[in-house]
């Protein structure tokens, strides 16, 4: 909770990084993740930061996958919370990133601390793939990282993606694959909202 806290209070939103991924490193470290920050850009799309973090040397390598940039946040006036106070009431983390994606990371974090703590070092490798480009265009980030894995001799044998999805209550469903995406540019007027959820906006 406290490192999806701190991953909340950066407001990372597209393309800004606002310290999210330099926190996630600092977990990490401790850990014994070799850590690789990864700036990618282009001529018409802004440049991005970019984190892959491993550790181990040995196959299989299992990748976590995840970002941490976040979608704006609207108006402020229409937020229970500070969106990024990452404040705990009523039993809940709110702000933004706390579903998409920062308290997935944060998961993976625990996950392989406590690993760790209780079975030592994976005899494989664990490393996560993450990403500040995954709610823009999405140029900058996992296409590029995944480029330059190769290009470094970096193989992911397995990965999870930590993206919130559900059908009736959180986490119960698991889905493999993603279906395509398509990226443009809208301006509507009404109560903003998730694409999944399409019965909670009017636009």
């Amino acid at each position: 909770i406290p490192l999806a806290q701190a991953l909340i209070r950066c407001p990372s939103v597209t393309p800004d990084d606002a310290g999210a991924l330099g926190v996630l490193e600092a977990a990490l470290k401790p850990l014994g993740f070799i850590c690789h920050r990864l700036r990618f850009e282009a001529s018409d799309s802004p440049a991005i930061e970019n984190l892959y973090a491993r550790l181990g040397t040995a196959k299989p390598n299992f990748c976590f996958a995840g970002h941490t940039d976040v979608v704006p946040v609207g108006e402020t006036s229409g937020w229970q919370h500070d969106p990024f106070a990452a404040d705990i009431a009523g039993g809940m983390l709110w702000g933004r990133g706390a579903a998409d994606m920062k308290s997935a990371i944060a998961a993976f974090v625990a996950g392989v601390a406590r690993h760790i703590e209780n079975y030592g070092k994976p005899k494989g490798s664990i490393s996560l793939l993450i990403t500040g480009d995954e709610e823009g265009v999405a140029v900058n980030g996992t296409v590029k990282m995944l480029d330059w894995l190769k290009q470094n001799g970096q193989a992911l044998d397995h990965c999870l993606v930590g993206e919130p999805t559900s059908a009736v209550k959180t986490g119960d469903m698991i889905k493999i694959g993603r279906r395509g995406s398509m990226n443009l540019r809208v301006t509507v007027k009404g109560t903003q909202g998730h694409a999944a959820y399409p019965k909670l906006a009017l636009n």
